[in-house]
């Protein structure tokens, strides 16, 4: 499947511009789509990727003895004890060449999707010069930030096609030299979103290889490495060399520890980058609370809240492979709370979103929301839905049971 260049212009009859539609939230474009209609039953909202297990018993404590530190400026690169922390959870979790020096290759971040948009930005300034206008790559569909990030920099945004043929992971052999040889940084999702789809070991290393080739970054994005429900998947980190050269990794507690209020993650890896991001983000980048940083600390010291998470997300899970089957092209996600389902012999993702609102009060997301028109016309994420089993597991399974009877 072809990829394709954001231009600013028109892509071809009938698609849309990046100025236009293709641009808007895929939230308010869905809240727009539904809006003419009111549920016949009770809403249960599966659109949204907002964790709503309960938040750790420790938040409160942690914060209530830390709470005279919100009468100071904090550090844009964090509090020691929290980059600290990091390092050795990171170290526990994953089999990486070595520790990450939490002093150079550790930043905290607002959240990881503001640490996703500036990274652009920093890589776009930080690589060599390009041949030919600087690209940043991205998977299709793809998370918002990705786009808003290459936008940012002034960077070309091309979009590499994640359907079932490649395991729903770009093709890295379909991607020719040309277009390495001006890529400026390659934003990659493990476990990726929407589909659930884990990148293996052999897939960053071949990454990791092209991009020392062609002096690109590689941007992983591994916030829902923390929820699955078989292996534990892997880091970009593993494969990055003893030096992390060209890789940074991004996680986020908002999936791992049930807290997106609190907009805490964190990047780590190539500190020569890092030292220029810092540069970008000390200026420009929102900083993180210092209480919110001791409440990290405990979340990244602490695994059997996160074991917990995971014994919820698998119950729903369980009760997908009963409801679902084998409809919809239906599979267990590798990682990630999300599920992908092809609803394009019902009509197609925004009839089937509408149907499912109206008739059954099961509010999901159109996938072609989630993605962008390749050259060839094709959109990724036409004919999909994308529900994120964040509710309660009773909410869950009778969401479960109402897509069902309005689809079939």
């Amino acid at each position: 499947m072809a990829m394709t260049a954001s231009s600013g212009v028109a892509q071809g009859a009938g698609s849309l511009t990046v100025a236009g539609q293709a641009e808007r939230s895929p939230f308010l474009r869905t809240t727009e789509l539904l809006a003419p209609y009111t549920p016949a039953k009770p809403l249960i909202t599966l659109s949204l990727g907002e964790p709503q297990h309960p938040v750790p018993a420790f938040v409160g404590p942690v914060l209530a003895k830390h709470t005279a530190d919100f009468g100071r400026y904090p550090l844009a690169k964090g509090i020691e004890p929290f980059r600290r922390a990091v390092s050795n959870w990171l170290s526990l979790r994953f089999q990486l060449p070595r520790a990450v020096d939490p002093e150079s290759e550790v930043l905290v971040l607002n959240g990881s999707r503001e640490g996703l948009v500036f990274a652009a930005i920093a890589a776009a300034r930080y690589v060599a010069p390009r041949k030919g206008r600087p690209a940043v790559l991205m998977p299709n569909p793809f998370y918002p930030a990705y786009g808003a990030g290459a936008r940012a920099a002034g960077c070309e945004s091309i979009y590499l096609p994640t359907t079932p043929a490649n395991g729903f992971l770009p093709d890295l052999d379909a991607i020719d030299e040309a277009t390495f040889a001006r890529t400026a940084a390659f934003f990659i999702a493990s476990p990726a979103n929407p589909q659930g789809s884990v990148a293996s070991r052999a897939y960053f290393a071949r990454l990791k290889q092209l991009a020392d080739t062609y002096g690109f970054m590689i941007l992983s994005d591994e916030c829902y490495s923390e929820i699955y429900t078989k292996e534990a998947p892997g880091s970009a980190l593993e494969c990055a060399g003893p030096d992390f050269t060209n890789v940074v990794a991004f996680q986020s507690l908002s999936k791992r520890s049930n807290l997106p209020g609190m907009r805490v993650g964190f990047c780590a890896g190539d500190k020569r980058f890092l030292a220029a991001y810092h540069e970008l983000r000390n200026v420009a980048a929102p900083q993180v609370p210092v209480p919110l940083q001791h409440v990290a600390v405990a979340a990244y010291s602490d695994e059997t809240h996160v074991e917990e998470n995971r014994r919820l997300y698998r119950i729903k899970f369980d009760f997908a492979d009963q409801i679902l089957g084998n409809r919809y092209r239906y599979k267990r996600p590798d990682g990630g709370f999300c599920v992908w389902l092809d609803v394009s012999d019902r009509g197609g993702d925004e009839a089937a979103a509408v149907r499912l609102y109206r008739d059954a009060g099961v509010r999901v997301i159109p996938g072609s929301y989630l993605a962008r028109l390749q050259d060839d016309g094709f959109n990724p994420g036409a004919g999909y839905i994308r529900l994120a089993l964040v509710s309660d597991s009773e909410s869950t399974a009778e969401a479960l049971h109402r897509l069902v009877e309005t689809l079939d």
